[in-house]
């Protein structure tokens, strides 16, 4: 295991940073873990609760088996153990937004045992190897409600409708050396879960949310005492959370103070953690098996059909996408850190084929370098998303076959796509509407290139005494000459022949 050089510099040398991650991913179901009720989010308060969530007396839970198969997916995913028995425990507290003074968890035997994930490395970054970090468990649990606070000024109301909802908690190792570190797990994790479609990753909305336990120690010596930040909703407030509580630790430490095992909360508009309890051991949770349900029993069939429903996963798919369809890392890694870029690169490769009638292969490089140039640098100005882009996967194979067989150089392919951006139209109708098929009229090229060589004949003299980069020159006047509209190859050719 490759160590970050990430240190944080104190008065009595230097400190390193230990840092676990334990991510809370709401699995992707249309009913909760254990009742039937819907899971939508942005419904109205408490319109998603049923007798069960709201532990009305006799209600008795049922497990959701695609919630299972979600979570048995995402192990196989990390090459994590999959435990074929496993049991549902009763962690019990109490808080307003648990109707049942209980949540139905999994302590000691969870659904998915140990395995790993690899971050890539990213010298820029401070990371400079890909690193494994071990996951140590997935365990399956329900959510709790949501207390809300600002309705009225005198009353808080608590609202159900995530009661119930199934969750994948999703604890790593303290492998980690810094934020960076910690940034890119949290990145990987995300796609990793939206590959397989058992989470869809939006923090913003809280469907993945991460618990953040720091502490810090003198490089080899034992693990110090940890904090645990709750509930941070973003990787760069995850990033941020790492390195205020380290720094803090570290400042606590060297004014002869101690670090005490608690949990804290990170404030967004100050970038600091704030003191919000002291930190429970299991045993305050009382923790004892739920009697309400029968462990769960996996057989291998079921986790086979778990597997066999796998996508490419991301650094699969990279690995191909450098040696089968030659592309550059950069750009491989690029496309395959989202599922969304990589599905629509990949409907924009089959397109791209199938009109040129060539292999993926050879259109490869050409689809990758227009996706990720031309039309994210025009999502980026119109403030679009890839899923909201005015131009499909299928519109702009089109706009680059034209390229692709002569029809219309590179110059007019980007007039053509601002066209399309704007209207929606075929590349084709455009360029068959307005004119704009490029020409290899090789005798009006040729009067065009004599045009510029006699309106600049000092440039002739200079360009045949020795100043070769003035080539590029004498084709751009003739392109522009042209409007754009000259075969490119042709006009090389005939450039090069009336120069000598």
């Amino acid at each position: 295991m490759t160590e970050t050089s990430y240190r944080i510099h104190g008065a009595t040398g230097d400190w390193e940073v230990v840092i676990g991650l334990e991510v809370h991913a709401q699995v992707v179901s249309q009913a909760k873990l254990f009742s039937g009720a819907a899971t939508a989010f942005g419904a109205e308060p408490n319109s998603q609760v049923s007798l069960v969530d709201a532990a009305m007396p006799g209600m008795l839970p049922v497990p959701n088996k695609e919630c299972i198969r979600q979570a048995v997916r995402t192990g196989l995913a990390i090459n994590a153990q999959i435990n074929r028995w496993s049991r549902f425990d009763r962690k019990n507290y109490f808080y307003a937004d648990l109707p049942q003074g209980y949540q139905i968890s999994q302590l000691y035997h969870p659904l998915v045992g140990e395995g790993e994930l690899t971050i890539d490395a990213d010298e820029k970054a401070g990371i400079p190897a890909d690193k494994s970090i071990g996951i140590e468990r997935i365990h399956v649990e329900q959510d709790a409600g949501k207390l809300m606070h600002d309705q009225h000024p005198t009353r808080s109301y608590v609202d159900l409708n995530r009661s119930g909802v199934a969750l994948m908690e999703i604890v790593s190792r303290p492998d980690m050396r810094s934020p960076a570190e910690a940034g890119a797990y949290l990145r990987k994790l995300r796609s990793i879960l939206r590959y397989v479609g058992s989470c869809d990753g939006n923090m913003e909305e809280g469907s993945m949310r991460a618990d953040v336990n720091v502490s810090v120690r003198k490089p080899g010596e034992e693990f110090g005492t940890r904090t645990e930040t709750k509930n941070v909703n973003s990787v760069r407030f995850v990033m941020q959370a790492i390195e205020y509580e380290a720094q803090r630790q570290v400042d606590v430490l060297e004014d002869g103070g101690r670090i005490v095992q608690e949990t804290r909360l990170f404030n967004p508009d100050t970038g600091t953690t704030r003191s919000m309890r002291s930190k429970e051991d299991a045993h305050d949770y009382r923790y004892f098996p739920d009697p309400d349900l029968l462990p769960l029993e996996l057989d291998e069939a079921f986790i086979e059909a778990c597997r066999t429903s796998l996508p490419e996963l991301p650094d699969a798919k990279r690995r191909r996408y450098v040696e089968v369809l030659g592309l550059s890392d950069y750009n491989a890694a690029t496309l395959t850190a989202e599922a969304e870029t990589a599905r629509w690169f990949e409907a924009l490769l089959a397109e791209g084929a199938r009109i040129q009638k060539k292999s993926e292969g050879e259109v490869a490089k050409a689809s990758a370098n227009w996706l990720l140039s031309e039309l994210y640098g025009a999502l980026n100005r119109l403030g679009k998303s890839l899923e909201d882009s005015p131009v499909d996967p299928a519109r702009g194979a089109e706009l680059l076959a034209l390229v692709a067989d002569g029809t219309i150089s590179g110059t007019i392919a980007k007039q053509v796509f601002e066209i399309m951006l704007e209207t929606g139209e075929p590349a084709g109708k455009i360029v068959e509407e307005k004119g704009l098929k490029q020409t290899s009229d090789t005798g009006a090229i040729e009067a065009a290139v004599a045009k510029v060589l006699a309106d600049n004949a000092d440039k002739v003299a200079a360009y045949k005494g020795g100043k070769e980069a003035l080539f590029g020159f004498f084709v751009g006047q003739t392109m522009k000459a042209m409007q754009g509209k000259a075969n490119p190859g042709i006009v090389n050719e005939l450039l090069k022949k009336a120069l000598g």
